[in-house]
Parts: structure tokens; C-alpha cells; sequence
């Protein structure tokens, strides 16, 4: 395949071909370049590469072959112009800030965010002179009212962690167009198979492809896609000069990754969904928190705006943290840690890990209840994990 053909193939084929170049070898599967540097034919050559009038590789922390091929395979999923690998999830939205904020900005997110998101805005970000509003996800007038002629982004999950809860995309990016600030939308809980949200009217997607990319709980690493103009230029540059840069290694195992996502997403929702209905008919379950059941408050938006309900659920256990906690270590079969997205199911209780460095309040105001847990629904027999659960 070559860059010309891409427009006329589908997600799947993408997610198997998109972005190869072979090398002189013919090999089939894509290559692993495990190398910090690259050698020119001549100084002039190396002159005009390192200036950019000519393209080519100069140093694997923002130029590698292996790399780039992950990149290019998943702005052609996501259906952007370009992406910017990086080594984590955070290392991604940590990018994204320090290559658009400059001092005196202010970004808006959703309160319903990933714990270590908070700190980092919180901690970090606002440590250069940056303001940050939280709103809440769903209350759109709220984000409208926050929205001032600093304001940069606006940011936000969509489900969100742990709630589940969604938001219309083009709703805000139509909110975001005519303020002229800029839509960030973390794709993580559905990847590309089951939303899109560029098309939806985002300016920019961030990814944690340590999660449902990889799919088997074997790299860390992130991703940022975008336009050329903002992605591939202002994202890149700061990556390029500070280097939080995703590994070769990592970039090879998410590509294969990327090849399974369709089915293993598939996969998950399927047994998210059986597994929700269930919890929902327990006497010992206060609520269950998934898009796919009629329940949900933004059940028609999740069915509008996503081809399906993605593999995380939680639910709320009556009794609090102790029954919470007893529930989760009566369990043999799930996986107690706080990562998501594997093909092993994982529990987790957000009040003590993903969202414990928050404050009371800051829990409060996000959801997170004593008693709530997160599964993230694995590719086991569903049956299997109901036993598990012992309700």
C-alpha cells in the first residue's frame, strides 16, 4: 500500500497495513529499527536533513522508522493528519500542554478525569502560570459560562473514569469552534473501532495506548493525533527538543496490537454488556454505571455518538469502601490493578488507587463514591466472571 491508497480502504485494513514502508529485506511484518542513531551519504545530505529541507531520520528520540509507522497507522484510524507517539498516556497530555500553553492561558476540563490528569493540571500545569476550571462533563451551559478570552482547550473524557459518563462531542466542538478555542477529546475507553471523535468536530485526540491498543498489558506508551498544523508542528517540536519519546520496542508491539483491535474491542463489549445487566438485577449493587443499559442517563447519546459501549463498567456496592474491599479480595478469577484495557479483567476500587490523591471534595465533586468499583472486562468466559463475583 502506498500513502495514495489509504482513503480507499477500510478501518480493518488500516489496522493491519496502514503506514508500512518495507525496507530492502522484503520482510512482512513490520520491522524493529533498535537504534539511536542514523548515518548520512554525505555532509550535505546531513546538512539538509537536520535543517528540514530534506526528509529523512536524524535521531530515534523524534525521528525512527518503527515509530513512525505506529504513528501513521493510527492518524489513518483516527482519521487525522498526524500523531505524535509519546512514552505514556500522561507523557501525551504533558506534551500537549507544554507545546500549546504559555503562561497566562487557561484550559477548562471536565471534573470526571483520570486522578493522575488532575494532578498533573493541578500540580504541574499550573505551576507555569496556567489556570485551570473544572466543570462538570454533562452541564453544558458550565462550560459555556467558563470560557474566557484566555481560555486555550477545553478537555475531557468521553465515557469518562470510572462514571462512564458521556458528552456530545459536537456539541462542544461546535461551543469550542465559535469561542475559538480548541477541542481535546481522550479516546482511550473506546478507541477508534468504536468512536471518532475528529469527525465529531475534536481538534485533537489524546491516547493511552497502553490500554485497549495494545490490548495484553505489555508496553506503556501514549499517542497524540491531530492536524499537520498543530500536531505536527507545534507537538512535535516540543517533543523532538524534550524527548518524551515512546520506544521502538513498544511502537512494534502496539502495531501488532492495532491488527486485534477491531475483534478484542469486539470482545469486550459483548461481556461488558452481559456482565452490566447482571450486576444491575443484584440486591447488593446500589447502581451500575455503563453506556449500553437503558439506565444510563446518556444512553441515546452513547448510541448516536459511538458504534458501541466500550469494555468498562462500574457500579456501586452498597456498604461502602469495607464491602468494596471485601468483594474485590473475595475474587480469584479478576486481576486487582488499576490498569484497564486488557484482555485479562481488572478491578479496582478509583476511591484508593486511580483517584486516591485527590482530596474529599475532589472526589465529591467527580463521583467517586466509597463504594465504587471499576472493572474493566477482560475476554474470559462472562460466566466465569459472574461466578468470580460472588454476589
Amino acid at each position: 500500500m502506498n500513502g495514495d491508497d489509504y482513503n480507499n480502504y477500510g478501518l480493518d485494513t488500516l489496522a493491519v497495513r496502514g503506514g508500512q514502508i518495507r525496507t530492502h529485506e522484503n520482510e512482512h511484518a513490520e520491522a524493529i529499527f533498535p537504534t539511536s542513531s542514523y548515518i548520512f551519504e554525505s555532509a550535505a545530505q546531513c546538512a539538509a536533513i537536520f535543517s528540514g529541507e530534506e526528509t529523512g531520520n536524524i535521531y530515534s528520540r523524534f525521528t525512527n522508522p518503527t515509530v513512525r509507522t505506529f504513528e501513521q497507522r493510527l492518524a489513518l484510524m483516527e482519521g487525522g493528519e498526524r500523531c505524535v507517539a509519546t512514552s505514556s498516556g500522561m507523557g501525551a497530555i504533558m506534551t500537549t500542554c507544554y507545546a500549546l500553553l504559555e503562561q497566562g492561558d487557561h484550559i477548562i476540563s471536565s471534573k470526571a478525569i483520570f486522578g493522575s490528569t488532575v494532578m498533573l493540571f493541578n500540580n504541574f500545569v499550573t505551576k507555569f502560570g496556567v489556570d485551570v476550571t473544572y466543570v462538570d462533563l454533562t452541564d453544558y451551559e458550565a462550560w459555556e459560562a467558563a470560557i474566557t478570552p484566555k481560555t486555550k482547550f477545553l478537555f475531557l473524557e468521553t465515557p469518562s473514569n470510572p462514571l462512564t459518563e458521556v458528552v456530545d462531542i459536537k456539541r462542544l466542538s461546535e461551543l469550542a469552534k465559535s469561542k475559538g478555542v480548541l477541542l481535546i477529546v481522550d479516546n482511550c475507553f473506546c478507541t477508534p473501532v468504536l468512536q471518532k471523535p475528529l469527525e465529531l468536530g475534536a481538534d485533537i485526540i489524546i491516547h493511552s495506548a497502553t490500554k485497549y491498543l495494545d490490548g495484553q498489558g505489555r508496553c506503556v506508551g501514549g499517542a497524540i493525533i491531530g492536524t499537520e498544523e498543530i500536531v505536527g508542528q507545534s507537538v512535535f517540536g516540543f517533543l523532538r527538543t524534550a524527548g518524551p519519546t515512546m520506544s521502538p520496542f513498544n511502537a512494534w508491539v502496539f502495531l501488532k496490537g492495532l491488527e486485534t483491535l477491531r475483534i478484542r474491542m469486539k470482545a469486550h463489549c459483548e461481556n461488558a454488556m452481559q456482565l452490566a445487566t447482571w450486576l444491575e438485577e443484584q440486591n447488593s449493587i446500589a447502581h451500575v454505571n455503563y453506556p449500553g443499559l437503558k439506565s444510563h442517563p446518556q444512553h441515546d447519546l452513547a448510541c448516536q455518538q459511538q458504534s458501541d459501549f466500550g469494555g468498562v463498567l462500574s457500579f456501586v456496592v452498597k456498604g461502602g469502601k469495607e464491602a468494596a474491599w471485601k468483594l474485590m479480595d473475595n475474587t480469584k478469577l479478576m486481576s486487582i490493578t488499576a490498569n484497564l484495557g486488557d484482555t485479562k479483567s481488572t478491578i479496582t476500587h478509583p476511591a484508593s488507587t486511580t483517584h486516591g490523591r485527590l482530596t474529599d471534595v475532589q472526589k465529591q465533586e467527580a463521583g467517586i463514591d466509597e463504594g465504587l468499583i471499576r472493572i474493566s472486562v477482560g475476554l474470559e468466559d462472562v460466566n466465569d466472571l459472574k461466578n468470580d463475583l460472588k454476589l
